[in-house]
């Protein structure tokens, strides 16, 4: 069918439902809502599609367009359910079941009737990693069912309310409820909290006198103090003290009216590195992005964390028998000079352990998204940091493209894009779990890219679809991936699932007959691809086609970055049309 999404952002959602439906065979054109609404109007009088579907909407679909045409919108609650915040209701209720609903567009918001719903389990995690993983996995569920079910014309969609589907309205989930009361609030309230807003809007809050939100929440077991006191910095993170313990905030982001150049996301310790210190505090010394304020003190804690801990870091190493699992998650999959630094000297550790096949990843979420760009916007000087950045990465895929003595395995529990994408593609083998979309480009960035793409990608898909694949810009599914060769394996289990699927996989490639004589054959292939070009030219040009974007302040990158990090809109209300594309030519 002819098919248009219309959506207020062409989200992880978003992309996995093209994605997924492109696959079936079905023509799909995107649309912003955030356009507005003859936005809407020009883009269905232009593909007359046959079914309009709202994965991901803000706004509502204008009321002559879901009279003329069967629209569908993705609502993430259960039947019955209605409001704008329903999955902040959820993590803050403790809800253990949920779902998601596809219902037909109607006057009233969410009172359309139902063509399909599908239940899940609700995990104790971030709502942002929830949305991305159990939400997304019973959304496109839904949706595949709900646009079956369409084509073949004989479904009648279940009217709302029914006798088994009474109607709960939820308001609009305001920071009134969301703020935390640090006296009074146990530690398990506080975590309620943080991680129903760990990515929007997060949790409004004061630090000495400046306001602030607060991104994420993870508990601490040992470090304590009064009641909303900060304790310690960790990996730019930082630790503050609820009634009855401590949790670890990854990111803040100031007030936009506290006068701060930089009102987005980013590490919380470089925030609070451009405070002003407490009164009684030493004058914090100069930093850059990421370092910490010096009146706090830094707490450290090994790669190798005991059984028994219950606390926050973001890289950890564990080993069962001949398997080594070099495990790292980073807020939204962004890593900057500070984390590629921190998780190339964890992998340099990992190699010293007596292992013959080493895992990267394995966690639910995001695998990795290439540089910080939050972190890039907000540095005194962004070219420098981007240079800075990309040349961490580039180190960090290096060293996994020159080691020898072992089998390296990627495993991808959820997304990957740009350059966190090819530092996966730099191991022997890559394991993605069927509910991750794949972007292998930088093109809408304005970037060439580097990371060794033009080493890797087309040694994996050839250099025509590695073209291709750059040159389109468009999201890849996990089974379009595994049937190009972009993927070795599709790991089939739930998002809960994916940590001890892949150390049983890994346990089983470890006791594999024959795996010394891969190993050795790896390594001889390493030194004739040497031989042919060396690993060197190839990033030597990729980073000079990269440092002269970074250093031209008339290069389209410096504009995207800036709207990306501010999500302020670019581009054409077609996000996937030649029009909106910022740069022209080139394979990326």
């Amino acid at each position: 069918m002819d098919l248009l999404l219309v959506v207020s952002a062409f989200n992880s959602l978003s992309q996995r439902v093209y994605a997924e439906l492109s696959d079936l065979g079905h023509r799909v054109d995107v649309v912003l809502a955030s356009h507005g609404p003859d936005a809407v109007r020009a883009a269905v009088r232009e593909v007359r599609p046959e079914l309009i579907l709202a994965p991901m909407l803000r706004s509502a679909i204008p009321e002559d367009v879901w009279r003329e045409h069967t629209c569908l919108v993705v609502h993430p609650g259960p039947p019955g359910d209605r409001g704008p915040s329903s999955l902040d209701w959820a993590v803050a209720e403790g809800a253990r079941e949920w779902g998601v609903t596809v219902l037909q567009a109607e006057a009233v918001m969410d009172a359309g009737p139902v063509w399909a719903a599908e239940p899940f389990r609700v995990p104790e995690a971030g709502k942002s990693d929830l949305y991305r993983g159990e939400v997304a996995d019973a959304a496109s569920a839904a949706v595949l069912l709900a646009v079956r079910r369409y084509g073949e014309g004989s479904y009648k969609p279940v009217p709302q309310p029914g006798p088994d589907t009474p109607v709960v309205w939820r308001d609009a989930f305001r920071q009134d409820r969301r703020r935390i009361d640090w006296a009074a609030d146990g530690t398990q309230t506080v975590l309620r909290k943080l991680r129903g807003a760990d990515s929007q809007p997060g949790v409004l809050d004061e630090i000495h006198g400046r306001q602030v939100f607060l991104h994420g929440g993870h508990p601490e077991d040992r470090l304590r103090g009064r009641p909303g006191e900060l304790l310690a910095t960790r990996s730019g993170a930082v630790c503050r003290a609820t009634r009855d313990g401590a949790v670890w905030i990854p990111e803040l982001r100031p007030r936009k009216a506290s006068g701060d150049p930089a009102p987005f996301r980013r590490p919380a310790a470089s925030v609070l590195a451009s405070f002003p210190p407490p009164p009684g505090a030493a004058r914090p010394v100069e930093t850059r992005p990421g370092d910490r304020p010096s009146w706090l003190p830094e707490d450290t804690v090994p790669l190798e964390l005991p059984g028994d801990r219950r606390t926050w870091s973001d890289i950890r190493y564990t080993q069962r028998g001949d398997a080594g699992f070099l495990s790292f998650s980073f807020p939204g999959g962004a890593m900057s000079t500070d984390h590629c630094r921190r998780l190339l000297a964890a992998y340099r550790f990992a190699l010293t352990r007596p292992t013959s096949v080493l895992v990267l990843g394995g966690t639910r979420d995001f695998f990795s998204n290439g540089i910080h760009l939050n972190v890039i916007e907000a540095a005194a000087d962004p070219a420098g940091e981007s240079w800075l950045n990309i040349n961490a990465i580039d180190d960090l895929v290096e060293a996994v493209l020159r080691t020898t003595d072992r089998l390296v395995v990627s495993a991808l529990g959820g997304n990957a894009a740009a350059g966190g994408l090819m530092l996966a593609l730099a191991a022997d083998e890559v394991w993605c779990r069927t509910g991750a979309v794949l972007n292998p480009h930088y093109r809408r960035m304005g970037l060439y890219g580097s990371e060794f793409w033009t080493y890797t990608l087309p040694r994996r898909v050839g250099a025509r679809t590695a073209g291709r694949l750059t040159g389109e810009a468009l999201p890849v599914s996990a089974a379009t991936a595994a049937r190009i060769g972009l993927v070795d394996r599709l790991v089939p289990v739930p998002a809960r699932e994916f940590t001890a699927e892949t150390a049983r996989m890994a346990a089983a490639l470890a006791a594999a007959p024959g795996l010394g004589a891969r190993v050795a054959a790896k390594a001889a292939a390493r030194l004739s691809d040497e031989e042919a070009r060396p690993l060197a030219e190839y990033r030597r040009d990729e980073l000079a086609r990269m440092r002269a974007v970074f250093f031209d302040p008339r290069a389209p990158y410096h504009a995207l970055r800036s709207a990306f990090v501010r999500k302020q809109p670019t581009g054409s209300a077609r996000p996937l049309s030649p029009a909106g594309d910022p740069t022209t030519g080139g394979p990326a």
